[in-house]
């Protein structure tokens, strides 16, 4: 069985609520249900909530794989981990340890059908303990702060700067999708686990909602794309 569990909470602090929030015209968490509602590889779907308006709007989509979990109090406070939730729910029902858990969260709009069946078919065939979405970023990135000691590059040497084209790059995760085993996360009480690897997703998938202005930004990328 491969499960997509989304967890959402009514407490957000930047966006008041902002998983029921419309985006162009729908509930925020909307976008990344339909997602998992419309993914041949999805056989059920959870939206996790401490929110009886969120619990009474997702309700209402109408989704043929969806259930509501009602999750604990204390695992939807601002100092809760995304594990913590899922564990729970896990602890709580019965799976086999070979059952697939895709972790979708519901600030990643831009998240589709076909980026899920993709991922899905891409952990299949590579052998893959776990797996997350990215975007491949050609930034030259350095660590530190701007001090007396200076900074230290990441990714590249600043003596042989590397064209663009001839540039690998870094991965970064988009926080859109994780898939990992039952067994898995049970063992390690984390979403990645083992041999990791990444399902890599065009750029513009990496925007996600955190703040006022990226609404702005997603709902105009969701017009295009």
């Amino acid at each position: 069985m491969n499960i997509a569990f989304i967890p959402v909470r009514g407490g957000s602090k930047s966006i008041p609520l902002k998983n029921i929030k419309l985006l162009n015209g729908k509930p925020l968490v909307y976008w990344t249900a339909l997602a998992a509602q419309n993914a041949k590889c999805i056989d059920k779907l959870i939206i996790a909530t401490d929110s009886e308006e969120i619990k009474a709007v997702v309700l209402n989509f109408g989704f043929s794989k969806l259930e509501v979990y009602d999750r604990e109090p204390q695992n939807a406070q601002d100092t809760a981990s995304t594990e913590s939730v899922m564990l729970e729910y896990i602890n709580k029902c019965e799976f086999k340890d070979n059952d697939l858990f895709f972790l979708i969260q519901a600030t990643s709009p831009m998240l589709k059908s076909e980026h899920i069946d993709g991922m899905f078919g891409s952990f299949s065939m590579n052998d893959s303990d776990s797996m997350f979405t990215g975007v491949r970023e050609k930034q030259f990135k350095w660590r530190g702060i701007n001090n007396k000691n200076g900074l230290q590059p990441v990714n590249y040497d600043y003596r042989n700067r590397p064209r663009r084209q001839d540039f690998e790059g870094v991965i970064s995760e988009t926080g859109a999708c994780y898939i990992n085993s039952i067994k898995n996360i049970k063992r390690d009480k984390c979403r990645l686990s083992g041999k990791i690897t990444a399902y890599e997703l065009p750029s513009y998938t990496a925007y996600e909602i955190d703040e006022p202005e990226d609404w702005i930004i997603v709902e105009e990328l969701m017009k295009h794309f």
